[in-house]
């Protein structure tokens, strides 16, 4: 049965049943013609997105270009069956949208929702989401942990902030002919990789 195969398939000992690999190698005849699915060994990603939605980021529609970006992401971690943690920084206090969830298509319901108003609770949240990271590390030490940051980094301090011990990148939404430039700053004390939108 194995003559016409290029190969022999790769195959995991016990388990489900691969029934498109097994059926390309022709009818299985015994036991041993099976092939079983291969579990994958690659542990599970998290992506923590915190999303500054405060007053500034309406400004030269900063939020809006944000907006489509996570559109983006959503749907690639859904593809990718990657668990989201969703922390919007707005208004009083930073609130939790997502927290370790498999990525689903609703989350662009609460995307098209998203709008900017209030304060930049911004410093909290990455204070919120650092300890809740270091607690998950420890539920979950196998996981690959991945953090991305949008704000337009308009802060009154940035200095000071402990780095999360995560990899990730910072995008920076600060449009306008006047640009603090806060941004970059906030990234290199987080110890995480900097892109201005307009360069992705």
């Amino acid at each position: 049965m194995n003559k016409g195969r290029r190969g022999q398939a790769r195959s995991a000992a016990q388990g489900s049943i691969n029934w498109p690999g097994t059926l390309l190698g022709g009818r299985p005849q015994r036991r041993e013609d099976l092939l079983y699915q291969l579990r994958s060994r690659t542990p599970h990603e998290l992506w923590l997105v915190i999303v500054d939605a405060s007053a500034s980021t309406r400004r030269h529609q900063a939020l809006t270009d944000a907006k489509g970006l996570l559109a983006q992401l959503f749907d690639d971690a859904y593809r990718q069956r990657a668990r989201m943690a969703l922390l919007t920084a707005s208004g009083q206090s930073p609130k939790w949208q997502v927290q370790g969830l498999k990525a689903a298509k609703g989350l662009n319901h609460w995307l098209e929702g998203l709008g900017a108003g209030g304060g930049t609770p911004l410093l909290a949240a990455l204070n919120e989401a650092g300890q809740w990271l270091a607690a998950r590390r420890t539920r979950y030490p196998a996981e690959q942990q991945r953090l991305l940051v949008i704000t337009d980094g308009r802060l009154k301090d940035v200095a000071g902030l402990p780095p999360l011990d995560c990899p990730g990148l910072l995008v920076d939404i600060e449009r306008g002919p006047i640009r603090l430039g806060r941004a970059r700053q906030l990234a290199t004390e987080l110890q995480i990789d900097y892109r201005h939108i307009d360069n992705l």
